[in-house]
């Protein structure tokens, strides 16, 4: 808990104490119900588990399906609105702004013909997902990847890449100084 803890702060500059994080993060709740709603999800208690996660819903505004697989230190920046389907796959030290849908693209006929198949994307380690981005489908994001706000990804994305626009291009090599909200402080250098 304390390393989870310490990846926010040092993902946040907002993040003042470990124990304001852990009162007032909705993100922090929403992965803490998880873990709870997805030990009962693989007991196969699933009702108990979809109302687990629907209180946590209800609580921070984030829908996580109990059944997706998160690893260490997702952190869901503001949360309000981030969708995570049941089939999405979360590697370690991954960032999430809000509004952000992990979702699938398969209509909603057939149901059983898609139970137990993969229709989420999975995130590799150390990804950033900027506010309001979609990322529909089994799509696999490559490690270190940045997805621009807004951006709507359908395809696999490769390690290192800057994704932006409708639908996502590769624009260029994800570097420490991404903005994930696409805006500048105004200093930078005019081509």
């Amino acid at each position: 808990m304390n390393d989870y803890l310490k990846s926010i702060i040092d993902r946040d500059p907002a993040a003042r104490s470990k124990l304001s994080v852990i009162l007032t993060y909705p993100g922090v709740k929403a992965v803490f119900f998880h873990r709870i709603a997805n030990f009962f999800a693989t007991a196969k208690f699933d009702l108990i588990a979809r109302i687990i996660s629907q209180f946590s819903r209800f609580l921070t505004g984030i829908e996580i399906h109990p059944r997706a697989k998160i690893g260490k230190n997702l952190f869901i920046d503001h949360g309000m609105g981030v969708v995570i389907g049941e089939t999405s796959d979360i590697a370690d030290n991954v960032t999430i702004y809000h509004m952000v849908t992990l979702g699938g693209i398969s209509p909603s006929i057939n149901s059983n013909d898609q139970r137990e198949i993969k229709r989420h994307p999975t995130l590799h380690d150390n990804v950033v997902v900027g506010s309001g981005a979609q990322i529909l489908g089994p799509v696999v994001v490559g490690k270190n990847a940045r997805i621009g706000a807004n951006a709507v990804v359908t395809k696999n994305v490769p390690e290192n890449a800057v994704m932006v626009g409708i639908p996502a291009k590769n624009v260029g090599t994800a570097t420490e100084e991404f903005k994930p909200y696409a805006v500048t402080n105004g200093n930078e250098e005019k081509e």
